[in-house]
């Protein structure tokens, strides 16, 4: 279990992937949604095209340059602002945007958003652990930081459906069951969509870096042992809500 680096925010959660496997997860931020789903999907929701877009749980910064146009995600963002709570990866991040304007990092966490009230009009936390009940500190502070007319985007996993929600189900069989997670978002407000996309690396060995830091050697084994190839189906859910 990754423990807390000296500088990160009380309460932060350590991360078991992107803390302790910055390189492999950098592979497999490169693998995921290769189609753009996820950000067109968003942006038919809300364009964040001249808006202040923060990106929270930022990790080494990898979507920032999308929100801010460096990228072609069909929307450029005014000002773009990632909140991450490993000061390494902060650090990491800011010199990935170093030549970006408009664009910078912070140290914080979901529970103490660095920012003032009302100050973004989107949101994005992508596997920033928002797994449903727990997550309340962290939807508070959503509340508080969009301004009205705003809209927040939480990325997770749907364990109910597709080959890497079998994986998920074997290898996290604490996290709450799909309909706990669907129903506390609902009573929250906030809207689901279901989205088909896939994990698609270059290479055997890329695609086995990956598992690997997701799951538990014992898991990643059998996983890997029972699925060839590069690639696999992956759902997920985007979250949404209207402030």
């Amino acid at each position: 279990m990754a423990t807390l680096p000296p500088g990160a925010p009380r309460g932060t959660i350590p991360s078991p992937n992107i803390w302790e496997h910055t390189a492999a997860y950098e592979l497999e931020n490169r693998g995921v949604d290769r189609g753009g789903l996820i950000e067109r999907t968003m942006r038919g929701i809300h364009d964040w095209s001249g808006a202040t877009f923060l990106d929270l749980g930022c990790g080494a910064g990898f979507h920032l340059p999308r929100w801010a146009g460096a990228e072609p995600t069909g929307g450029r963002a005014a000002q773009v602002v990632g909140v991450e709570p490993h000061p390494a990866l902060a650090a990491l991040a800011r010199r990935r945007v170093r030549t970006l304007e408009g664009v910078r990092v912070e140290v914080g966490s979901a529970q103490e958003i660095p920012l003032p009230d009302a100050s973004v009009d989107v949101v994005q936390a992508r596997w920033a652990y928002f797994f449903g009940p727990g997550c309340e500190p962290g939807l508070a502070e959503l509340s508080r930081v969009v301004r009205r007319g705003g809209t927040a985007f939480v990325i997770d996993n749907d364990g109910s459906r597709s080959t890497f929600g079998t994986w998920f189900r074997r290898g996290y069989p604490k996290v709450d069951p799909p309909e706990v997670i669907e129903r506390f978002w609902a009573s929250h407000g906030w809207h689901r969509e279901p989205l088909e996309i896939a994990w698609e690396h270059d290479t055997r060995e890329d695609f086995e870096a990956v598992v690997r830091i997701e799951f538990d050697p014992r898991t990643a084994d059998a996983i890997l042992a029972e699925h060839p190839g590069t690639s696999v189906d992956y759902a997920v859910n985007l979250w949404w809500r209207r402030f």
